[in-house]
């Protein structure tokens, strides 16, 4: 029997402590040590992984915290750095928001009966990188001083538009699950009414 807090949750947990750390760290300018946190929160996310398949420690715990983590650090970051200028706000709203509708989806499916399994799609996967990536360049260039207007302008409609498109994705993909289960769910009663 595998233990719910085996070493990949603790280190997951781990990640999910250090977001308080990476926000207090942007807001006080120490970018270099903001970074310096953001990369760790990236390595031990690779490590937690390999871990769990290299030893066969998967665990469902594990399997909700992982993407809790990831999600709760870029959320954020995003939030802070929006508030500071450093990135646009209207992209923060849209990572949030699109976070917030998958969240609402899920637990709305579950209220209604019809838990619905989520299975990350290639562009939620891409999306994901993207959003790594744009945040971990805009921290190393307040790091170094230089000017952030180029990832501004270049990385953030990218991020944008993969964001959109995840969202969208999701959402397409609730409506026939919700659609189909439904479907279902009215099969059964109508076979129940010719058996009795």
């Amino acid at each position: 029997m595998t233990l719910p807090l085996n070493l990949p949750n603790i280190i997951t947990i781990a990640r999910i402590l250090l977001v308080p750390l990476a926000v207090w760290l942007v807001i006080t300018q120490q970018m270099w040590l903001a970074l310096a946190v953001f990369i760790a929160a990236g390595i031990s996310d690779a490590v937690d992984g390999w871990l769990a398949k290299r030893f066969d420690m998967k665990t469902e715990l594990g399997a909700h915290l992982d993407p809790l983590a990831d999600k709760l650090l870029l959320i954020a970051l995003f939030v802070t750095l929006a508030v500071m200028q450093k990135v646009p706000a209207w992209l923060a709203i849209l990572v949030v928001s699109r976070d917030v509708l998958i969240v609402g989806g899920v637990v709305m499916a579950w209220l209604m009966g019809r838990p619905m399994a989520m299975h990350p799609r290639p562009v939620s996967k891409v999306n994901t990188a993207a959003q790594i990536i744009f945040v971990g360049l805009v921290l190393l260039a307040l790091a170094m001083g230089w000017s952030e207007d180029w990832i501004y302008w270049l990385g953030a409609p990218a991020v944008g538009v993969l964001t959109a498109a995840s969202g969208a994705q999701y959402l397409h993909d609730w409506m026939r699950h919700m659609a189909e289960n439904n479907g279902n769910s009215r099969g059964h009663e109508h076979d129940g009414g010719q058996a009795s």
